[in-house]
């Protein structure tokens, strides 16, 4: 790639000088711009009028271009006909954005509607964004520094314009332009859909490392996937949640630049073989090509701008079966070019299906591979003439943001060896110093397990370096616990090798038979071999469970022989049941460990998460390697997710403490504190909330017709929807208020009761049941309750659909109390709970994720607190299984007044009978709702007494927002770059 790969042709003659075609002053300024700088679009003559309903452009090029100066101010005429003094700023965005709609439409000329606004004022913005991002990117490649490379699934960035005018410190002149055209900024704004790339947390937190990343200077890239449809865009029906396919890209996307220029091939299937020079060779196959689209991040008041590359897939044209087609087999002809397209088509396809798994493991090997030649490229291509491969650990930094891009490690493993003649020996120690691994999850399915006998099938090459690794692990336990104990030996290898269910090497089978302790034998006796006596000792519980269930099969047999007997009593001869083989365990890939494995560093995500990932998930690793484990507490962006979504909270915080520098350092927020008490900031802060509040109310009303009350406290849960986050113990919750409510009189209501808008919002995924189920009966709830003429504003429960980053942007700053729900110690640490105190609002919640750390910096007085403790959970779950569990009489109050159909016909037996019994798939209540039930209502009775009183409620506020320093991404990032990456700021000159 060039050195001026970021630049964009423009089509326009020399003497046309547009605003990208201007001097590197346009933003080189941008972080300590004075008041009388410029921006040098070219504008039109200023005596043109720019109708709101028609916009005829003139053309330009016969006319000749002056430079903007001081004494010849722009006065074009506004909307209404009279002359309009504009700002310089803002007179070269009005021509920018005339030049766009023009010169690079997407959209007819007759009219200038909102949508033409929108696509015209970020292809404007987009030019600023290209000479600061190709600035970054030469000063980067000339200096040659180390660079880190974060690979994701999933990047949620959101709306891109109002961040990145802000980051560019243009809201201002933006605003100014728009309105000279006709057109206001937020209603433009709210044109842009939202980039369907990620999902929940995981993706939202790597786009808030990558805004840190930008505004802190470091030299980074993010790595993903372009994803054609998302996820699924929601609707909310009678019938629940519905899925349709994103539409995001249908219109085009004005941020992404393709680069056709950057590809590189991706190989799935085919064999191994070795060649005569030795080297293994990986042949045949599918084979596609991986296109790399840019996105440029730009950081807050920097010049530097970072890039985000995603990949689309395609294959080559002349996979394209043009005999086939002629011949009128369509399909065919297009398989190819098909089954290459369909990789990036889909975020987190439904692998229950074969065809899922596969796709879905295609789409992992895609990110890593396709990335990893990028990165490799660029090193060579730095390097210049003689490249030293011993300094690509110095040089190069890989992050796997969970276990998504595991297959970078044999991936990387493969290029070093087969591709660049290296050692394994060579290859594996620059592997190891490369790569490191965040982990995000406890919960079993998250840490990926692959079948061996797919990735065989379709990555031969990486399975044969897998295998290599854990004989490598293999080799290193055994070197570490010696072979005296047998059962020892056994039991680390068991827990830690990367192949699961594979055998052992026959030498290591060898080292784990244990020596008879006697060679005498009684007479009659008969003797065992070895390898019989082991396998005897390793299958004696699966033998007597075999026993159990064949005498369960011979019960039940028995039963519906008698049920069949003849009338006459005749006896009918018992079929002998015999038990069937016991099927051979799948044999497995354990993602998670090869990630331990073959990376430097493993962090979790919050103090008590990284905790368990060292004393539980990773143990038997933490004790062999403990300099490995890190803890990286999650932090979000303070720019989106205060400075910009909550304008009017942002000001009253630097007029408080008399800066803006928070939005940069948030450690100066803890300033608020000072003023938790003053009755002035009280009212201002309040005056803030509300203003929130009535956006809400709006959004609400246009999105699901329900009408809420701005009086009423706005109560949020917002998340992806898990039995693990419990949005079912908040409705049940809800339905018990409810319940009480209806027994009690109007008057004895009110006294009660604080009038309540519950608020839900989340994506159950599309084969998840029982969480479809949680938001067919959060839906059910809402609408017998919000039809209840007795309860009125005492009580909504509304469930906004298609939850996103915009939706949340709205949602956030209104909020009151947020829900933090989830059973202890199974949120890695939650991300939302940050911005939502932040934003000045109280959670509810238990000691889960970074919760623990949150109400350690807000105050436990500002923090609602229920639930068992992470060290019970296990407990909990024993005493469940034994019976010995009681439940609260008001959990079962609830659960047969659900059951009364009062919300209506449907039925919720399964979903209610996952809170019952005490064992067996689906039951026995495994998230404690049931259990945690009683502690949490009464915290509610709490949170209650507490909003009643304002003035308490107020100083709460405050000091939530006061205690959130610690959670910017910001901290975060400088940790990840000293601690793990290695890397330094490189600020442009």
């Amino acid at each position: 790639m060039a050195s001026s790969s970021f630049s964009t042709a423009s089509t326009a003659p020399h003497a046309y000088s547009h605003c990208y075609s201007i001097s590197r002053s346009f933003v080189s300024g941008f972080s300590s711009r004075p008041s009388h700088s410029k921006l040098f679009f070219l504008r039109n003559t200023s005596a043109s009028r720019f109708a709101t309903r028609a916009f005829p452009v003139r053309s330009v090029f016969s006319e000749p271009h002056r430079k903007l100066k001081d004494e010849d101010p722009i006065t074009p005429h506004g909307p209404s006909g009279t002359p309009v003094s504009l700002t310089a700023d803002a007179a070269c965005i009005v021509s920018s954005i005339k030049y766009h709609a023009e010169f690079t439409p997407l959209f007819s000329p007759e009219q200038f509607e909102l949508p033409k606004a929108f696509f015209a004022t970020a292809q404007s913005v987009r030019d600023a964004l290209i000479i600061n991002w190709n600035a970054t990117y030469d000063y980067h490649e000339k200096m040659n520094v180390k660079q880190a490379y974060y690979l994701s699934m999933e990047f949620l960035q959101g709306r891109a314009l109002l961040n990145a005018i802000g980051n560019l410190e243009l809201t201002g002149a933006y605003a100014e332009a728009l309105r000279e055209l006709g057109k206001d900024l937020e209603n433009v704004a709210r044109q842009e859909p939202d980039a369907a790339l990620g999902n929940g947390g995981l993706g939202r937190l790597a786009s808030c490392f990558l805004d840190s990343l930008a505004t802190l200077n470091y030299p980074a890239w993010g790595y993903g996937l372009r994803y054609k449809y998302g996820l699924f865009k929601q609707h909310i029906t009678k019938d629940g949640q519905e899925e349709v396919a994103e539409d995001w890209l249908e219109m085009g996307n004005p941020w992404e630049i393709v680069r056709n220029d950057v590809s590189y091939p991706v190989k799935f299937y085919g064999k191994v073989i070795e060649g005569s020079d030795g080297k293994r060779h990986w042949i045949g196959g599918e084979d596609i090509i991986a296109i790399a689209y840019d996105v440029p991040i730009p950081g807050y008041k920097t010049k530097t701008t970072i890039n985000l590359r995603l990949w689309s897939t395609k294959v080559q044209s002349d996979d394209f079966d043009l005999y086939d087609f002629n011949a009128g087999n369509h399909t065919k002809a297009c398989e190819a070019q098909l089954n290459a397209e369909k990789i990036c088509y889909i975020l987190y396809p439904g692998d229950d299906s074969m065809e899922g798994k596969i796709l879905r493991l295609k789409q992992q090997y895609t990110l890593c591979s396709a990335s990893l030649q990028d990165i490799i490229a660029r090193f060579e291509r730095r390097s210049g003439g003689y490249v030293n491969w011993e300094e690509f650990p110095e040089k190069v930094a890989v992050q796997m943001n969970d276990t998504h891009p595991t297959l970078c490690i044999p991936e990387l493993m493969r290029i070093l060896m087969d591709l660049k003649g290296m050692s394994w020996k060579e290859a594996w120690k620059i592997t190891q110093r490369t790569v490191a691994y965040t982990n995000h999850t406890v919960l079993p399915e998250a840490l990926e397990k692959w079948s061996l006998e797919l990735m065989q099938k379709l990555l031969p090459r990486h399975v044969e370096i897998i295998e290599m690794i854990d004989e490598e692990l293999i080799n290193t336990i055994i070197s570490e616990y010696g072979t005296a104990d047998p059962v020892l030996l056994e039991k680390k290898l068991k827990a830690m090798r990367i192949l699961e269910n594979v055998d052992f090497p026959a030498s290591v089978k060898d080292l784990l038979v244990q020596p008879e302790e006697s060679s005498v034998v009684e007479p009659g006796e008969e003797i065992q071999s070895f390898d019989e006596e082991v396998e005897l000792i390793d299958e004696e519980e699966e033998l007597i469970d075999e026993e159990e269930e064949l005498i369960e099969l011979i019960d039940e047999e028995e039963e519906f022989i008698d049920e069949e007997e003849e009338p006459t009593g005749k006896g009918t001869q018992k079929k002998k049941v015999l038990s069937e083989p016991v099927p051979e365990p799948p044999k497995m890939v354990r993602m998670a460990n090869l990630c331990v494995v073959g990376g430097h560093a493993v962090n979790g995500v919050a103090e008590i998460h990284s905790e368990i990932v060292k004393d539980e998930v990773f143990n038997e690793f933490f004790k062999l390697w403990p300099e490995k484990f890190q803890n990286k507490t999650n932090g979000v962006t303070p720019r989106r997710w205060i400075r910009f979504c909550n304008p009017d909270l942002s000001e009253i915080i630097t007029k408080w403490i008399h800066t803006e520098d928070w939005v940069l350092n948030t450690e100066k927020l803890a300033e608020l504190r000072k003023f938790a008490d003053d009755e002035e900031l009280h009212a201002e802060w309040r005056a803030a909330k509300r203003s929130n509040k009535m956006k809400v109310v709006s959004f609400l009303k246009e999105k699901t017709g329900y009408l809420v009350s701005p009086d009423a406290m706005f109560d949020v849960q917002v998340k992806r929807i898990h039995e693990y986050k419990r949005q079912l113990l908040n409705i049940l919750g809800i339905v018990y208020r409810y319940k009480k409510m209806k027994e009690m009189t109007a008057a004895e209501r009110k006294a009660k009761f604080v009038p309540r808008v519950c608020i839900f919002g989340g994506k159950a995924f599309a084969t998840y049941v029982q969480a479809k189920r949680i938001v067919k009966f959060i839906t059910d709830v809402g609408t017998t309750v919000n039809h209840d003429s007795e309860i009125g504003d005492l009580l909504k429960v509304v469930f906004v659909p298609d939850y996103n980053v915009s939706v949340a942007e709205l949602l956030i700053p209104a909020s009151e109390l947020s829900q933090h729900i989830s059973t202890a110690g199974m949120e890695a640490s939650g991300t939302s709970n940050m911005k939502f105190a932040m934003n000045g609002c109280i959670l509810i919640g238990t000691l889960d994720g970074a919760n623990v750390e949150i109400r350690q910096e807000v105050g436990e007085d500002n923090f609602f607190l229920f639930g068992a403790r992470a060290h019970e959970i296990a407990g909990l779950r024993k005493e469940r299984a034994e019976g010995k569990f009681v439940p609260d009489p008001r959990f079962e109050e609830v659960k047969e007044f659900v059951r009364s159909g009062i919300f209506g016909p449907c039925n919720y037996d399964e979903l209610i009978g996952s809170l019952e019994g005490n064992e067996g798939f689906g039951q026995a209540d495994y998230f404690l709702v049931g259990k945690d039930f009683p502690s949490y209502i009464e915290c509610q009775e709490k949170v209650d007494e507490a909003y009643g009183d304002q003035k308490r409620w107020t100083r709460m506020s405050i000091l939530n927002a006061a205690g959130s320093y610690k959670f910017s991404s910001d901290r975060t990032i400088h940790e990840y770059a000293k601690d793990i990456w290695n890397i330094e700021p490189v600020e442009l000159p």
